[in-house]
Parts: structure tokens; C-alpha cells; sequence
């Protein structure tokens, strides 16, 4: 059976709901016609606004309901139908306002709602994209059996460097000893370390190879393919590290940013209902 994403489930349903909402809210904009012009205080504008406001409530309970794996309707389709009526909220909101923008509260709960909304639009490109590329990365491998291979590289790698010069040896203690994976969120989505241990043994040992002969030359060799190999586990577990950290990074602007447009829209029912 071919894997369905998010925006296939159950044959684009919620695709062709958010456009059926779309066309609706359109349709009923442009039929009404109030004496003033189109404005958030008509009943076409307190109605989509009243839309938008379940909308949005509805979409901010699914972070808590996505964690609960019980009910009818698979997760799945819970995120779809999220993405969807998410991107519904766009023109709802928009012709609620009736495109009108100023400095205050509503327009502030407007531009956090197009954030958040956006930033989910880069989420939904990161579900997509990320698991195959960690899957294409690592293969059959995990980052913990990488790990592993690494360490079991560098006991070799150590054993070898015995017998060779001080100036080799220290080169594979210190790719040993300073190797890092991981760290800042800068280091994390980057995937790389310009400073690595492993790669600067690896320029030397290739320098010095030159230098070296007999046994000390074959040593040498031997040396240099296992720290070849680690270098290549260590770019994976890298580039392991930066897929993941994509995959959270959004969450630390798009989770904020709901729980300010939450405390936005109250602002904006209240202002409207008991001071507008």
C-alpha cells in the first residue's frame, strides 16, 4: 500500500472542505452589501469572526489532542483537517476585517494568527521532507549503533597510533578525546563542526603519510582508512542531529506565538464586545 501524506488523507477530504468554507465565506461577502461597506461589525463580519474565533480555538486544542491516540478519527486525519482549515483562517480572518488594518489590538491578533499560521505552513514542509532524509541518511543504521562504530574506530584508531610518531599519535588522541556532536542550536542545524578533531587528524596524517616509510607507511595507511571511516559515521550522526533539530525548531516560534494569539483574540472579544 503507498504511504498517504497528510494532505492526501481520505482522498483530499479536508482539502475539499476548506474550499467549500473558502467559497462560502466568500460568497457572503460579496452578496452583503451594508450601507457603510463591509466592515467587522455587520452580521457577515461578527459571523466570520465568530467562525475564525472557533476556528482558531479548535486548532490550538489539537496540540493537546494530538497527544491522546484514542477516538474515531486517526491522527492523521486530525492534522490534515488541521493544515487545512488552518489555511481557511487566512480569508475568514481577512474578510472578517474587511481588509482594514490599523494599530491596535485586532490588527495585532490578525498578524499573530498569519505567524502562527505560516510557521505551520514550514512545519507541515518539515513533516514532509525530514523523515525521508533522516531515513536516506542513516539507512539501516541508528545514530546509537553509529555511536558505537565511532567509539570502537577510535580504540582502534589508538591502538595503531602506538607505534607510530609522537606527532601522529597525539593527532589520533585528540580526534579521540575532542570529538563533538551536537551542541548549540546554531551547531545542531548547521550539521557540521568547521573545528572537528577527526577531520584535522585526517589532513595530518595525510600530510605526514608522505614522509613515512616500510611498515610505518603501511601503518599509517591503515590509520588513515579507519579515521576516514569515522569521519563518515560522524557526518551522518550530523547531519542525524541537524534533520532532528529541524524537526523541533519550529515549534519553539510556532508554540509561543499560539498561546500569544490566543491571549490576542481574547483581548479582541473583549475590546469589541464591551469597549467598541
Amino acid at each position: 500500500m503507498r504511504h498517504q501524506s497528510l494532505l492526501e488523507y481520505a482522498n483530499y477530504r479536508y482539502f475539499k472542505v476548506a474550499t467549500l468554507v473558502i467559497a462560502l465565506a466568500i460568497g457572503v461577502y460579496v452578496w452583503d452589501k451594508p450601507p457603510g461597506g463591509p466592515n467587522g461589525g455587520t452580521w457577515v463580519g461578527y459571523g466570520l469572526g465568530s467562525v475564525g474565533a472557533l476556528l482558531i480555538l479548535w486548532l490550538l486544542w489539537f496540540g493537546i489532542r494530538k497527544r491522546r491516540y484514542s477516538g474515531t478519527v486517526p491522527l492523521l486525519g486530525w492534522l490534515s483537517a488541521h493544515v487545512y482549515l488552518g489555511v481557511t483562517l487566512i480569508v475568514i480572518a481577512t474578510l472578517h476585517a474587511a481588509f482594514q488594518v490599523g494599530l491596535n489590538v485586532h490588527t495585532l491578533a490578525y498578524l499573530l494568527m498569519l505567524f502562527v499560521i505560516f510557521s505551520g505552513f514550514y512545519g507541515v514542509y518539515v513533516y514532509l521532507q525530514v523523515p525521508r532524509q533522516l531515513t536516506d541518511n542513516l539507512g539501516d543504521e541508528t545514530r546509537s549503533s553509529l555511536l558505537l562504530k565511532i567509539s570502537d574506530l577510535d580504540k582502534q584508531a589508538r591502538e595503531l597510533a602506538l607505534g607510530l610518531p609522537d606527532e601522529i599519535n597525539q593527532a589520533v588522541m585528540k580526534a579521540a578525546q575532542d570529538t563533538r556532536i551536537g551542541g548549540s542550536w546554531r551547531r545542531q542545524l548547521a550539521g557540521t563542526d568547521p573545528r572537528c578533531a577527526t577531520a584535522a587528524a585526517v589532513r595530518k596524517l595525510e600530510a605526514l603519510g608522505k614522509t613515512l616509510r616500510g611498515e610505518d607507511a603501511s601503518t599509517n595507511q591503515r590509520l588513515y582508512t579507519l579515521l576516514l571511516r569515522k569521519q563518515e559515521h560522524l557526518a551522518a550522526v550530523r547531519r542525524d542531529v541537524a534533520y532532528k533539530a529541524r524537526l523541533d525548531l519550529w515549534l519553539y516560534f510556532h508554540v509561543p506565538a499560539s498561546v500569544a494569539l490566543l491571549a490576542a483574540l481574547i483581548a479582541h472579544v473583549v475590546s469589541v464586545f464591551f469597549y467598541w
